[in-house]
């Protein structure tokens, strides 16, 4: 029988291949077929950089301009309003991660001359924000079921929001809470999954400017059981993600025909469809950032009854020699060696590196374990 974390991949991975296959039948794009890479960028914090969650703006500063993804590069596909307007609606989108933190951190900032948001439902000025973690591609909502044989309930709570993730996001959420994480799993939109803060000054009817700061975890498994099986999106240097929005502007709250449908993609169904949305590319820290020589590495048992250690150089910079010691006498030159340990122990392992820029070191202590 397969572990809860390998099974919770494999459905994720039948999902992603369902969608592949129904898109194709349907004519729909899919994930390496069609997807909409127009070179939109998520920049990389440092460790030491990560943005607090508090509704401010200056841990943002150093976030490039040629990544905010703006007011121009929406559309109203409710058609309603030929072009953005500035004096209407005027928002600014930041997207980020951080290496070992699978994370995607948001900055929304937005002007609008008339901030609706007093009812308690769906009607409320919203961030409509649709995440697929791993670019599977295809259907995520119950009415985008392959199989629309099956009660609407069973799709629900089986499929929706499981392999990509819609968050409707209130600008700002007064009396409810900040999102509708449309699908049966309403544990993402908690800690440790998710945080957000808003910034603001304007009541219900006014114009005025709001910052919301927050950051999502994305699941290739996310399901209605909750987080015990859940499979996080492993985030990576170059990786490309799916990643699309939309801003929902509502100006009256009485008159629905004043509704404006502020889209990133150029395919209306993206909320339901993570196939009809964006790709974003996850950019590496920007060179300023990183250091001319570090030694890192990571290792792992890959034979417990053998003793035996896989250990992977992970250092940065440019590396001219390697110098392992294993902490039991023994020592390599090679860039990642495989070692065999002759007793069980807790050993100290140490990996110097040299280059043009000098010499660095990486102890761990005791992390190396065999028995």
């Amino acid at each position: 029988m397969l572990p809860p974390r390998s099974l919770s991949r494999l459905i994720s991975v039948a999902y992603g291949w369902r969608g592949l296959l129904v898109g194709l039948l349907l004519g729909l794009p899919q994930a390496g077929f069609a997807q909409d890479d127009r070179g939109y960028k998520v920049y990389q914090f440092p460790a030491h950089m990560i943005p607090r969650i508090d509704g401010q703006t200056d841990d943002w500063a150093s976030f490039p301009s040629e990544y905010v993804v703006g007011t121009n590069q929406l559309w109203d596909d409710s058609k309603r309003y030929p072009a953005p307007d500035p004096a209407n609606l005027d928002v600014q989108v930041r997207v980020a991660w951080v290496k070992g933190l699978n994370r995607l951190y948001f900055l929304y900032e937005a002007y609008d001359n008339y901030w609706d948001f007093s009812l308690p439902g769906l009607h409320n000025d919203t961030f409509e924000l649709v995440v697929d973690g791993d670019l599977s591609g295809g259907p995520l909502i119950a009415e985008q079921h392959p199989n629309q044989e099956l009660p609407l309930m069973e799709r629900y709570f089986a499929f929706h929001g499981v392999h990509a993730q819609n968050y409707h996001i209130f600008t700002p959420a007064v009396g409810k809470d900040w999102c509708l994480a449309w699908g049966s799993q309403p544990w993402i939109k908690q800690l440790p999954y998710s945080n957000i803060a808003y910034s603001y000054q304007f009541k219900p009817g006014e114009p005025g400017k709001l910052v919301a700061e927050f950051w999502i975890t994305p699941f290739d498994y996310a399901g209605a059981e909750g987080p015990a099986r859940a499979v996080e999106s492993v985030l990576s240097d170059f990786k490309k993600i799916g990643l699309t929005w939309a801003v929902i502007d509502y100006d009256d709250v009485k008159d629905e025909t004043k509704k404006g449908f502020w889209n990133l993609s150029k395919q209306h169904k993206m909320y339901g469809n993570s196939s009809l949305g964006t790709v974003f590319t996850l950019m590496p820290l920007e060179p300023k950032y990183q250091p001319k020589l570090q030694a890192q590495w990571s290792f792992l048992v890959t034979d417990m009854a053998k003793r035996q250690v896989t250990f992977r150089d992970e250092s940065q910079g440019t590396i001219k020699k390697w110098h392992w010691d294993f902490g039991d006498g023994t020592t390599s030159t090679e860039p990642s060696p495989v070692h065999r340990y002759q007793d069980a122990g807790k050993y100290i392992v140490v990996l110097t590196v040299d280059g043009p820029a000098g010499s660095s070191r990486m102890a761990k202590v005791w992390d190396v374990a065999v028995k």
